[in-house]
């Protein structure tokens, strides 16, 4: 087992501190990799920021088990001269694989209470009363968990391409490949897409669905030989747990939340299932939230328009945190 080193930098603390007198606590760069112990095994975290006395922030990434370590550079650049950036790889998924396999069953409340775990680990570490959660797509599920549980814990919940209703966004994602497929006369997606069930029953389901809306949205690898046989590999780790963990519907189980929430949706591919965010955006009961649209992206806001989702976190949710 390869043996992981914390690294902490400490640079500018003269300068910071000249800059500020006030301010007897010189700040700290943090770049740092730690493996802690998180619900039983090891688990990895990144941290990176300029300065070590500015809030934290967590990405719950998604997937499940797919890591945004190696692209969080990316999205992250401007976040880390007003945040602490915390990436986590969840356990069977990037780093925290490579250290170790889950010896219990995944399940979804098995990754929240790591995720409660974490939260509180880092607020006790790092001498914080609160800190921002972010999310992304399944992250959410862990994200809006936390926050019902522990609105206390969290300056603000930004859930990025929300979960809020699985069933009516499969529903809704049918419907619009179907009518692609039948009007581009694409015989194959007809075929293919006439094997899923709704809901989601088979990995077959599951498969043949994503197939055609990653082809749909432009993404050139959903067309080549091996695709089904790569994404098979996740189907065998993770589709039992995901079969069961679609299953909620925030509409009904999740009415209000006790803490500030802002939504972050991606609307550029057209999909109709976008606005169920916008729906429970407007049902949800909160002490502040906010919808921000971003019209250049799809699912995944941080790879296309990476500037503007920094930019609304640190111009828009940063500031009104501490209002």
């Amino acid at each position: 087992m390869r043996q992981l080193i914390t690294i902490i930098v400490f640079v500018s603390s003269i300068a910071i501190g000249r800059a500020n007198p006030a301010n007897k606590e010189s700040a700290v760069k943090i770049d740092t990799t730690e493996v802690v112990q998180i619900g039983g095994i090891k688990q990895f975290i990144k941290l990176q920021g300029v300065d070590d006395t500015k809030p934290l922030l967590l990405f719950l990434h998604g997937g499940p088990g797919t890591s945004l370590i190696p692209v969080a550079d990316t999205f992250t650049d401007k976040l880390k001269a007003k945040f602490v950036v915390v990436q986590w790889d969840q356990r069977e998924a990037g780093e925290t694989l490579k250290l170790n396999h889950s010896p219990e069953k995944l399940s979804l409340g098995l990754l929240q209470k790591d995720t409660d775990e974490l939260i509180k680990y880092l607020l006790k570490k790092y001498n914080r009363k609160k800190l921002f959660l972010v999310s992304h797509s399944f992250g959410s599920m862990l994200g809006f968990n936390f926050a019902d549980k522990h609105p206390e814990l969290l300056y603000a919940f930004i859930p990025i391409s929300a979960i809020v209703d699985q069933r009516k966004s499969e529903q809704l994602t049918m419907e619009l490949l179907n009518k692609w497929a039948r009007e581009t006369k694409n015989d194959t997606a007809v075929k293919e897409l006439a094997l899923v069930k709704i809901p989601f029953e088979t990995e077959d389901d599951l498969f043949y669905s994503q197939k055609w809306l990653f082809i749909h949205n432009g993404v050139d690898f959903a067309k080549e030989e091996g695709f089904k046989a790569k994404y098979q590999v996740w189907l065998a780790v993770w589709f039992p747990m995901w079969k069961l963990a679609v299953t909620n519907n925030l509409f009904k189980t999740l009415p209000a939340l006790n803490c500030p929430v802002y939504f972050i949706e991606g609307n550029g591919d057209k999909q109709q299932s976008h606005y169920l965010v916008e729906d429970y955006y407007k049902v949800l009961k909160a002490p502040k939230k906010a919808l921000f649209w971003f019209e250049k992206s799809g699912h995944t806001v941080f790879n296309s328009e990476p500037e503007k989702l920094q930019q609304v976190i640190i111009e828009e949710i940063l500031p009104a945190a501490f209002q």
